[in-house]
């Protein structure tokens, strides 16, 4: 009952904010539908018995998407996120509307079930655990596989990883003219 919910849920939560990406014009908003679509994925990844890739999708890409937000924030300026009403009136801007609240959180609790699930996993110590008796978990032969046997692959790719995110920032600053 609890799979089937978790996986319903999370289906919505992903079609419904990838169809929001392509909607909506405001490069923020947009940001936002990503962030709830990719956290679709992780609860779908989760129901499936992939803790490893679930963690691994919240915390590289969703991550990922709050950097792309600050970027955008950054390289536009940030000034067509006033709206006319509050430059006019002097008002602060405006935390959000009803329906706003409302995908924040259905974005909360798919959030929420998707921990619960990983969470439920971490109780049971046996390295054998399955769910529905299908799906093996694989996160201790990974975890071990990534610090003993690939190691160098490992590190090679955050050196690389760190060198884009330099180059990026690079590119991305403003030229001064003389």
């Amino acid at each position: 009952m609890f799979l089937e919910f978790l996986f319903i849920s999370s289906a919505v939560l992903t079609v419904s904010c990838a169809l929001g990406v392509l909607v909506v014009k405001n490069i923020m908003h947009s940001c936002v539908f990503l962030l709830g679509s990719l956290m679709g994925v992780a609860g779908l990844y989760a129901t499936l018995g992939a803790d490893f890739v679930a963690v691994t999708q919240i915390m590289v890409y969703v991550g990922g998407v709050v950097i792309l937000m600050l970027f955008a924030v950054m390289l536009t300026g940030g000034t067509d996120f006033i709206s006319r009403a509050q430059n006019l009136l002097g008002l602060a801007p405006s935390m959000g509307n009803k329906w706003t609240y409302g995908m924040g959180l259905f974005v909360g609790v798919v959030f929420l079930l998707t921990n619960i699930k990983l969470l439920m996993g971490l109780t049971q110590t046996l390295p054998t655990k399955t769910i529905n008796n299908e799906f093996p978990s694989t996160v201790t032969e990974i975890g071990h596989l990534l610090v003993k046997d690939h190691v160098l692959a490992f590190e090679i790719s955050s050196v690389l990883l760190l060198g884009a995110l330099v180059g990026a920032a690079i590119i991305a600053r403003p030229r001064k003219q003389n």
